[in-house]
């Protein structure tokens, strides 16, 4: 989708960054003419009410489109309803289903996502003088959206260029003073590098608990890890005036792709903030840190239902896994069929359970034979597949919430490769949402560990800012 940037004022003459009619919204234009009803399609009160409703872009992080050109109410009646049927779509369609397509950004995304036709609704809310309340329905509605969207217009409000908020003229080190300081600890609070109730001091001093949080970061980005900030520790944190706008609007847009009502019953793994929620009957009541895919390994946007629990899993190594012959001898594999087996046990790469899932992408969740790689802060440090925290924990809860946890309990202390189907599957939905609200009700932002909101940003409108990735420099050979 082409976009080309342009400068206009709107409103109360506040200069954004804005883009022309996305390419989508004019190609997907209905076929509602003046010739199709008997008086004029677009009279006064809808215009007002299209121009209202778009005056509130903001609210979804969509203020950087032009989705009305300035010459809107210039030429034939005729040129001027199809502007605004043009316009009214591509907002509409913004809005139920996102600017952009995720299938055309990633190799892999099968999450379920609104698919509604909005052609026949649109002319039904025109002509029934009803666009108002139709638009207004269409944005997800609930709480996390309403929370950043919230969060979205405080961080707008800062309408300054994009530099960062301090120029960083020489390196800070640890015990010195800089009002820099204390965003540094916001953001190393948000990425997890620092405890959720931590204050700081006040006088911005650099303390050494901060110190040791920005070593803890070096390490995960690959930078020297000496606590000094530089310009390369600088350059992984959000600290520019408008890339916590950025990624909220981002945030907000990867939500609209959502379906409105997704299962009461599921897993959702947030593969940004490496992360798992299990809702049950629509409530929340268990979460969990996971591993996920690492840099140039994603853990992809999966829709994938657990439907059996694997006890004792065997794990064939894929050929896309270099297996050193020491490691063969550690790992007692033995070769079958051409792969490298490792046999069951709790030194096995997926532990003592796998959560089988359907799919064409052999993901799945399973245990792990290293679980201190859970106390990182950045755990994105797998082969594509995810590691949960108390594995076998979580498989007996969903066992005897699913009335198979007898079976499941004698399949594990057999010590043998069993396999407990489930009654029923419980649909997983694999996320990437770095601008997330927290368990404490805080919306917070994570670094964006594999770089997917650039292009998504720019679609939106904002200038490209190109995103450091975590490199971790420790990583075993598991799935």
């Amino acid at each position: 989708m082409e976009m080309t940037l342009r400068i206009y004022t709107i409103l109360a003459s506040t200069a954004l960054t804005c883009v022309a009619v996305p390419a989508w919204a004019k190609s997907n234009a209905p076929a509602i003419t003046q010739s199709s009803v008997s008086a004029p399609l677009w009279g006064d009160a809808n215009r007002v009410a299209l121009r209202n409703a778009l005056s509130h872009s903001d609210r979804h992080g969509l203020d950087h489109i032009t989705f009305l050109p300035a010459d809107a109410d210039q030429g034939s009646e005729a040129s001027i309803d199809k502007a605004y049927t043009q316009a009214a779509l591509g907002y509409a369609l913004a809005l139920a289903h996102g600017v952009t397509d995720p299938s055309s950004l990633h190799e892999v995304y099968t999450i379920t996502r609104p698919t509604a036709d909005l052609k026949g609704p649109l002319k039904e809310a025109i002509l029934n003088g009803t666009l108002t309340d139709w638009l207004g329905g269409l944005a997800p509605a609930d709480s996390e959206y309403r929370a950043l969207s919230e969060a979205y217009l405080t961080a707008n409000s800062n309408t300054a260029p994009q530099v960062p908020t301090i120029t960083l003229t020489d390196s800070i080190h640890p015990g010195d003073k800089d009002p820099l300081v204390m965003e540094i600890a916001r953001q190393l609070r948000d990425d997890g590098y620092l405890a959720t109730q931590f204050q700081g001091d006040t006088s911005a001093k650099y303390s050494p608990a901060i110190a040791n949080a920005v070593k803890a970061l070096q390490r995960d980005y690959g930078i020297r890890e000496d606590g000094i900030i530089g310009q390369n520790t600088l350059g992984v944190l959000t600290l520019r005036p408008g890339d916590r706008a950025r990624a909220f609007a981002v945030g907000l847009e990867r939500r609209r792709w959502l379906s409105r009502t997704p299962p009461a019953t599921r897993i959702d793994v947030n593969t940004a903030t490496a992360e798992l929620r299990y809702f049950r009957d629509g409530k929340m009541i268990d979460t969990r840190k996971v591993i996920v895919g690492e840099p140039d390994r994603e853990t992809p946007g999966l829709g994938s239902p657990i439907y059996r629990l694997v006890a004792n899993p065997t794990w064939t190594v894929p050929k896309s896994i270099p297996v050193s012959s020491s490691t063969v001898r550690a790992k007692n594999m033995r070769r079958v069929n051409g792969y490298w087996v490792q046999p069951s046990g709790p030194e096995n790469a997926l532990g003592l359970v796998k959560f089988d899932m359907r799919n064409n992408q052999a993901i799945y969740l399973h245990d792990t034979a290293a679980p201190e790689l859970f106390d990182r802060s950045q755990r994105h440090l797998s082969h594509g597949c995810v590691r949960v925290a108390d594995a076998l924990g979580f498989a007996s809860m969903l066992a005897d919430q699913e009335g198979v946890g007898d079976a499941w309990a004698k399949a594990h202390e057999s010590g043998n490769y069993e396999i407990v189907d489930l009654p029923r599957e419980i649909p997983v939905r694999l996320l990437y949402h770095n601008a997330f609200v927290a368990e404490d009700g805080a919306v917070s932002i994570r670094t964006d560990p594999y770089g997917w909101n650039d292009p998504i940003a720019m679609k939106l409108g904002f200038a490209d800012a190109k995103t450091r990735q975590a490199k971790p420099k420790a990583i075993d050979i598991g799935p």
